[in-house]
């Protein structure tokens, strides 16, 4: 604890060197705060305070709820005060015409910069969120429109104009037996870890409707005595989902639920066509995306700008995507339609609430669960569109939405002045507007990871581990050289030369180039050159490099001939003993020696 205050104290210190302030009292105000009350006045306290700096950017007035959390002297906030003052009249409160944004950015950090620490949460929090997961479910059921209502009519009709070729092409991949199922690296319901998915014993009776076992799971008919040991589940036999809790932030864990081999499979190859055919489509491709946030990032710079595009955020957005949902959008294409239910969990096995029926489509952890959500969600914002303009749309009137919303995951940006009818729609449907983080009234935006004032970015680094005490701790000595790195880039040389100290107290840390494996410091000097490589003729510093170790799982027989079938692509297998081990690593590792320093 007392290694994460001397840093905040660092970050503060280099925060009133940039905005030309000081940072003496609130140092101390938070120190004391952090002696008497622990940790949390950092991971929790602090970050409800940036919250509400958020909103009140966003408000352009200083809010009830910012005074109450920093405290107020003469009705201004107490705490940051004298960063504050640089952003907001003290008289009135109101936002200055020309705010700092260097104090925006010093806020935003040294309130926010501890808000994501990744630490195990106490028992009665984890809980609490399997409580919210039942919780959510059961709102999910409530909030479900009566069958053949308008509503659903209509949902249907846009996303058919929305996804109408998409859907047809994957209707047709379905058909002809052109979906190729993919492992993941991840773990599953049944225990089955690395190359020994590959030998699969159980499959549902939904899935083999749709996709027969003899044309997925062995290499060719040949081999059809394989499946002589396969377990056919029906309906009730189908093993649920494992909900489980992994850490996110002290204050809530984040709950995914493991699916089962064989579902995991066959979801992987629809992904694969979907993300394909989403990304490639000449209607939506500039309104979808699932591998590049870039796009969204520029539109809420663009926004905060302009104040033409808004930013919103969805609470527990992937637990309130239904079953109906999906089968409403999906309902004119049957093979579809089959595929996406079949491959689909009906059950969830939730800590200390046993197995429950599921309402949701699936929660995350589903590879399903992304692309389905974002389609749900782009039908729901021009639902809202189509209410506010009180006319149906057209499909040149989609194309002219281009560039003005966008969807990746549950960040989402439309026009601002469509946002009242669009947060009406995403309501209707059931889904929860986060509104702490979403913004469509001042020049605050964010999305994606990157947050924006009037232009200027004001994103900050975040601390995601406890400093490291020692070399053991090799996750933690990579999270704090990439902390160390960030915090130099973005100008917080004092808080970079204590971690340098801290670092180099542990490690050899050498000055090394952005595309050096070494785990080094960064500088704008350039990188160090310790000796030139014999054999390369490439100069070289001594540091550490991370190394990892993957598990032992041999694969043989028609099993190995399977995989191998399986591989996307021409290019040969990365590992060449990828028959060998297989799965995500079981630790990771440093290795001292001589590696390239750029």
């Amino acid at each position: 604890m007392k290694s994460l205050l001397l840093l905040w104290q660092r970050t503060a210190t280099d925060a009133a060197v940039q905005c030309r302030t000081s940072a003496i009292r609130d140092i101390k105000r938070v120190s004391d705060r952090v002696e008497h009350e622990g940790i949390g006045v950092l991971t929790l306290f602090l970050p409800d305070v940036g919250k509400a700096f958020e909103r009140s950017l966003d408000s352009g007035q200083v809010t009830d709820d910012l005074l109450s959390l920093c405290g107020k002297r003469a009705g201004f906030p107490e705490l940051f005060r004298d960063f504050l003052r640089l952003v907001f009249d003290r008289d009135g409160g109101r936002l200055l015409d020309n705010p700092s944004v260097d104090a925006i950015q010093a806020v935003r950090q040294l309130s926010l910069m501890f808000g994501k620490l990744l630490h195990e949460c106490s028992d009665t929090r984890v809980e609490q969120a399997f409580a919210g997961f039942i919780r959510c479910e059961q709102e999910v059921r409530d909030s479900q429109l009566p069958y053949g209502s308008d509503e659903l009519r209509h949902f249907r009709r846009l996303g058919s104009m929305l996804f109408g070729n998409v859907f047809s092409k994957i209707d047709r991949d379905v058909f002809e037996g052109n979906i190729v199922g993919k492992h993941g690296p991840g773990a599953t319901a049944d225990k089955l870890k690395g190359n020994f998915k590959f030998r699969q014993t159980e499959w549902t009776y939904r899935l083999e409707d749709v996709f027969p076992a003899t044309e997925h799971i062995i290499p060719s008919f040949r081999y059809y005595q394989s499946l002589d040991e396969l377990d056919y589940l029906d309906l009730g036999a189908e093993r649920p989902v494992k909900v489980i809790a992994v850490p996110k932030t002290l204050k809530t864990p984040r709950i995914i639920a493991i699916e089962p081999t064989c579902m995991q499979f066959m979801q992987q190859g629809l992904m694969e066509k979907f993300v394909t055919y989403l990304e490639s489509d000449l209607l939506v491709r500039d309104m979808i995306g699932f591998t590049d946030q870039t796009p969204n990032q520029r539109m809420a710079c663009e926004g905060s700008l302009s104040g033409e595009l808004a930013t919103l955020d969805l609470s527990e957005a992937s637990d309130r995507v239904s079953l109906q949902h999906v089968s409403w959008l999906t309902s004119n294409w049957r093979h579809l339609l089959q595929a996406v239910t079949a491959t689909r969990s009906i059950r969830a096995d939730v800590p200390g609430h046993g197995v429950i029926p599921l309402a949701k489509y699936a929660s995350m952890g589903s590879a399903l669960t992304f692309p389905m959500e974002e389609c749900v969600f782009l039908t729901c914002i021009f639902y809202g569109i189509e209410q506010a303009l009180r006319r149906r749309l057209t499909e040149k009137d989609v194309k002219s939405f281009s560039g003005r919303v966008r969807v990746y995951g549950d960040d989402i940006i439309v026009p601002v002045e469509f946002v009242e009818s669009v947060i009406g729609s995403l309501t209707l449907f059931g889904f929860k507007v986060n509104h702490n983080k979403s913004f469509f009234t001042g020049r605050f935006r964010e999305s994606c990871g990157k947050e924006y004032f009037d232009g200027h970015d004001v994103s900050i680094f975040r601390v995601r581990r406890d400093i490291p005490f020692s070399r053991s701790d090799v996750p933690g000595v990579v999270s704090t050289v990439s902390l160390r790195n960030q915090a130099y880039w973005a100008g917080y040389w004092g808080t970079a030369d204590y971690l340098d100290q801290l670092l180099g107290s542990l490690i050899p840390f050498p000055m090394v180039g952005v595309d050096s494996p070494v785990l080094g410091r960064h500088s704008v000097l350039g990188y160090a050159e310790e000796r030139i490589c014999p054999r390369l003729h490439n100069s070289q510093v001594r540091g550490y490099v991370v190394t990892s170790q993957i598990p032992a799982s041999v694969l043989e027989d028609e099993w190995a001939l399977l995989k191998c079938f399986l591989k996307r692509g021409d290019e040969p297998f990365a590992d060449k003993r990828h028959l060998e081990r297989q799965g995500r690593p079981v630790a990771v590792n440093m290795k001292l020696g001589w590696y390239p320093s750029h």
